[in-house]
């Protein structure tokens, strides 16, 4: 049996995924012994591949120490030449319905991870998203990418949790239900 396919991501009270310039500087910078990880060592423990947008790649590529997604295999869609910052990494291209297979088909019978907002949004869309887990950290950017604009189709969810976490994070687990 495959996996789910699911989301995992921080957005700004307003939404955003990013700021300008895809800036990441509003996420929390965890700190303590050991630092909260908000819940990110158990949902990754279940992925067997994440599908992952270009842009998105771009920015986490660009981070320095070490590799944040060990060996886990990381299908990179795009439609332009990938120079693959670790070996795990490999690009793939063409529509959402079939990149989801590949990455479930390399994941096995564990989750796929997607991360992206273009991918995201191409992907519910096509009602091929199991989960959703929004963490809404407390920032208000105005600007920047935002997570949910352009999905074509009202997305009715059902939420399966919330949580309080540490430096207020607000986590919100959905499953989505048919599409309207």
């Amino acid at each position: 049996m495959a996996g789910r396919v699911r989301v995992f991501i921080a957005t700004s009270l307003d939404g955003f995924i990013a700021g300008p310039n895809d800036d990441l500087s509003w996420l929390p910078q965890p700190t303590g012994d050991p630092p909260p990880d908000y819940g990110y060592k158990a949902f990754i423990a279940e992925v067997g591949a994440l599908l992952m947008g270009r842009n998105t790649y771009d920015v986490v590529a660009g981070f320095s120490g070490p590799w944040l997604y060990g060996e886990l295999p990381m299908l990179v869609a795009t439609g332009r030449p990938l120079t693959p910052v670790h070996p795990s990494v490999r690009a793939v291209s063409g529509a959402i319905g079939p990149l989801i297979e590949q990455a479930r088909a390399t994941a096995g019978e564990a989750d796929v991870y997607l991360d992206g907002g273009n991918l995201i949004r191409q992907a519910l869309d096509a009602g091929l998203v199991d989960e959703l887990i929004v963490s809404v950290v407390p920032v208000i950017l105005g600007a920047g990418a935002p997570l949910f604009a352009g999905v074509e189709r009202r997305q009715p969810l059902t939420l399966e949790s919330s949580a309080v976490l540490e430096d207020g994070l607000v986590q919100l687990r959905y499953r989505p239900l048919a599409q309207l």
